[in-house]
C-alpha cells in the first residue's frame, strides 16, 4: 500500500476530512471494507451493502488499529473523510493509487474478462507475468467495484504488473472499473450466459464484455478468443493491436496437437508468430484451460517474455483460488472435483467435459446444483446441461435442489440411465457418502449460493460411517 494521509485521500476523492485537523494522519497498513480484516493503521471503508451498513462498525474498524474511515458521513469513532457516495470515492482512490504507482515505476495493467474462466486465467496470468518482475492480483474474484480498488490498494511503488479481474451484472460495470484501473492489455476469453436475466441478451452481454477493449489505448493490446466468434467480432471496436488466440488454424497465438491426460490435464505445442514452436504441459485440470493458457501466453509475449520460458512457467502454475477445478485424490481411491465456486452454462459445459475425460476404473458421477440468474431461460438452460451429461456418457447424476430439478429430466430424456434428485446438500452428502466407490470422479459445480463448494470439502473427509447406508437410484424413466 501507499502511504497516504487522509487529506491526499480527501483530495484525491473529492472529500473532507472531519476533523480537519486529522489530515495528516497517515494510513501505512491495508485498505479494508470488512472490520474484520483491519490491520493497524489501516483505512476501513465504510460501505452500504446489501445486508449491512459499514458504518455501523466504523468503531469495530477503531478497535482493530483502523486510523481513519472513508465514509458518506460523519462519524465520532474515527477520523474520516467524507465523501458523497463510498463506491465512488473508494473508486477515486483505488484510481489515485494506480496513477502514483504508474508514475514512480511505469505500472502495467492486464485486465481480463470473460462469462467464464476470468478468476483461472487471472490465476494463471499472475503465476507467469511474476517472472517478469513483481506483480499483483486479485485474491480470489475480487472483480467487482469493490474488488478491484481493494486490489489496486495493494499496489506499491515497486510492483510492475497489475493483473486486474473485470467482472459485471451489468451495462457500463466494466467500463467503470477500466477507470479505475485502465488496462493497456486487455483479454476477453468469451461471451455466454453468465447473469443472462440481468442482462437480457448475449447481445447485450457482448457490448459489457466489449468495454474492456473500448478503454484500451492505442498502443495497447486486446487478446481476442479466435474460437469465439462474437468475441473475435470485438476487433473492430478498439484502437489498440489485436491478437487472436485459440485453437482455430486463424489464431496468431495457438495450441495444436492438444492431449488431455487421464486427470483432465492438458498438453498442447504452443504456437506464437514469429517464434519456433514450443510444448506445454499443464498442471491445472481441464481441458478448458488450453484457451485461457493461449490467452496468457498472448500477454506474456506482449511483456517481452521468452517463448520457451512462457512454456515453462505455464507448466509450473498452480490453481490458487479455492473451489475452481479443486481435484483431491481421497485414500479410498475417490476422486473428488470441487469446482462449485460459481456456475454459468458454459462453465458447466467446460467442468462436465472436464469429468468426462477424467474418468477413471470407476464411474463418472456429476452432482450437479443450481446456477442462478438465468431469468426465463433457466430451465431450458438446466435441462440442456443434462442433456449434455448423458452424450457425455456420464455414468451417475446427482441434482441438488429445487432449481436444478430439470437437469435431472434433461439427463434421463437423453438416455442418462441413473440419476438422483436431493433436496438440500445434507442429504446429498449422506447420498455420496453410500454411492462414492474407489476408482469414482465425482464433480461438483453449481452456482456459490447453491452452496456445493462446501459440500465438495465435506466429502474430501469422508464420515466414518460412510458405507453405512445404500442409495437407491432412480432410472431412466423416473421409476425407483
Amino acid at each position: 500500500m501507499i502511504e497516504l494521509s487522509l487529506g491526499e485521500i480527501a483530495e484525491a476523492t473529492g472529500g473532507q476530512v472531519h476533523p480537519p485537523e486529522a489530515a495528516t494522519t497517515v494510513v501505512t497498513a491495508t485498505v479494508v471494507t470488512d472490520s474484520r480484516e483491519v490491520d493497524p493503521g489501516s483505512l476501513y471503508v465504510a460501505r452500504q451493502g446489501e445486508h449491512a451498513d459499514g458504518h455501523d462498525y466504523v468503531g469495530a474498524a477503531a478497535e482493530k488499529g483502523a486510523v481513519g474511515a472513508l465514509t458518506d458521513r460523519v462519524v465520532t469513532e474515527l477520523p474520516c473523510v467524507v465523501v458523497p457516495d463510498t463506491t465512488d470515492g473508494f473508486a477515486a482512490l483505488g484510481r489515485e493509487v494506480v496513477d502514483r504507482c504508474t508514475a514512480a515505476g511505469g505500472l502495467q495493467i492486464i485486465g481480463i474478462t470473460g462469462s467464464s474462466g476470468k478468476t483461472s486465467t487471472k490465476d494463471l496470468a499472475a503465476q507467469v507475468v511474476s517472472h517478469l518482475g513483481p506483480t499483483v492480483a486479485p485474491i480470489a474474484s475480487y472483480n467487482s467495484e469493490v474488488g478491484v480498488p481493494l486490489t489496486v490498494c495493494r499496489l506499491t511503488e515497486e510492483t510492475q504488473f497489475l493483473v486486474a479481474e473485470m467482472g459485471a451484472s451489468g451495462v457500463g460495470h466494466i467500463e467503470f472499473l477500466t477507470k479505475v484501473a485502465p488496462p493497456r492489455i486487455g483479454v476477453v476469453l468469451n461471451v455466454g450466459t453468465a447473469h443472462l436475466g440481468e442482462f437480457g441478451s448475449r447481445e447485450a452481454i457482448a457490448h459489457t464484455k466489449a468495454e474492456l477493449v473500448r478503454a484500451l489505448p492505442a498502443d495497447g493490446l486486446a487478446v481476442l478468443n479466435a474460437d469465439d466468434p462474437v468475441v473475435l467480432a470485438m476487433a473492430d471496436q478498439t484502437r489498440a493491436r489485436v491478437v487472436s488466440v485459440g485453437l482455430s488454424p486463424d489464431a496468431d497465438v495457438r495450441a495444436d496437437d492438444v492431449e488431455i491426460n487421464v486427470r483432465g490435464q492438458a498438453s498442447f505445442v504452443l504456437r506464437v508468430p514469429g517464434e519456433s514452436a514450443v510444448p506445454v504441459a499443464l498442471r491445472v485440470h481441464g481441458p478448458h484451460h488450453v484457451g485461457n493458457a493461449l490467452a496468457v501466453a498472448a500477454v506474456a509475449h506482449e511483456l517481452g517474455m521468452p517463448v520457451p520460458q512462457i512454456a515453462e512457467a505455464l507448466g509450473q502454475a498452480g490453481a490458487v483460488s479455492r473451489w475452481r477445478m479443486e481435484v483431491h485424490e481421497r485414500p479410498d481411491g475417490v476422486t473428488i472435483v470441487n469446482d462449485a465456486y460459481n456456475a454459468n452454462p458454459d462453465s458447466m459445459r467446460a467442468a462436465l467435459r472436464s469429468l468426462a475425460v477424467m474418468s477413471g476404473s470407476g464411474r463418472t458421477v456429476a452432482v450437479i446444483g443450481e446456477m442462478r440468474e438465468l431469468g426465463e431461460d433457466s430451465v431450458r438452460e438446466h435441462r440442456s446441461i443434462g442433456e449434455l451429461a448423458a452424450a457425455l456418457h456420464i455414468d451417475t447424476m446427482v441434482v441438488v435442489g429445487e432449481g436444478a430439478l430439470p437437469v435431472a429430466a434433461g439427463f434421463t430424456a437423453a438416455g442418462g440411465t441413473t440419476s438422483y434428485e436431493c433436496s438440500d446438500t445434507d442429504e446429498a452428502r449422506e447420498l455420496l457418502e453410500a454411492l462414492l466407490a474407489p476408482g469414482d470422479v465425482a464433480l461438483l459445480k453449481s452456482s456459490r449460493d447453491s452452496g456445493l463448494r462446501f459440500l465438495g470439502d465435506a466429502l474430501v473427509e469422508p464420515a466414518d460411517d460412510a458405507t453405512a447406508t445404500t442409495a437407491t437410484p432412480t432410472t431412466g424413466d423416473g421409476a425407483p
